[in-house]
């Protein structure tokens, strides 16, 4: 009695496993046919821009796989960082653009992150932003004599 159900669990393992064998060949094989995003630049650097200043930027991505691209979410690391992005499937060997709108009202340094995610082969890319937004310098305020007995005079 052992043997036959010892035998039946050792077949289920066997017809498992070719199963399991079968399946990771063909996503092998469908992944050749993936699309796959391509983008021309993966950091867009402001330098120093001004308080207020042009904050867009475009980073453009090519579909260089054999099936639609799709993307599904790009996301930003702050709300101060706006991605806007083409939302109707990308065609094998098309283009299509990301915008990124950053808030260049405070001063100070640009480090942001864009997170792309599609059904690409790589499916998640990280796009960055970086720079710093300048203040205009301050103007020198001249200052109030706070000896108010004298006067220029009588010096």
């Amino acid at each position: 009695m052992k043997k036959v159900v010892l035998s039946g669990v050792l077949v289920l393992f066997m017809i498992f496993g070719v199963n399991a064998q079968t399946t990771v060949t063909s996503a092998v094989i469908d992944s050749a046919n993936m699309p796959e995003i391509s983008f021309d630049k993966l950091v867009h650097d402001y330098g120093t821009i001004e308080l207020n200043g042009n904050g867009d930027s475009k980073f453009t991505f090519t579909n260089t796989g054999k099936e639609p691209l799709v993307l599904t979410n790009v996301r930003s690391s702050c709300g101060c960082t706006v991605p806007s992005w083409p939302k109707e499937p990308i065609l094998p060997g098309k283009t299509g653009v990301i915008d990124v709108k950053y808030n260049t009202g405070r001063a100070g340094v640009i480090n942001k992150s864009v997170v792309v995610t599609s059904n690409a082969r790589t499916s998640t890319v990280t796009l960055q932003i970086k720079g710093e937004v300048k203040a205009p310098p301050q103007q020198m305020v001249p200052e109030k004599n706070v000896d108010q007995g004298s006067t220029p005079s009588s010096r």
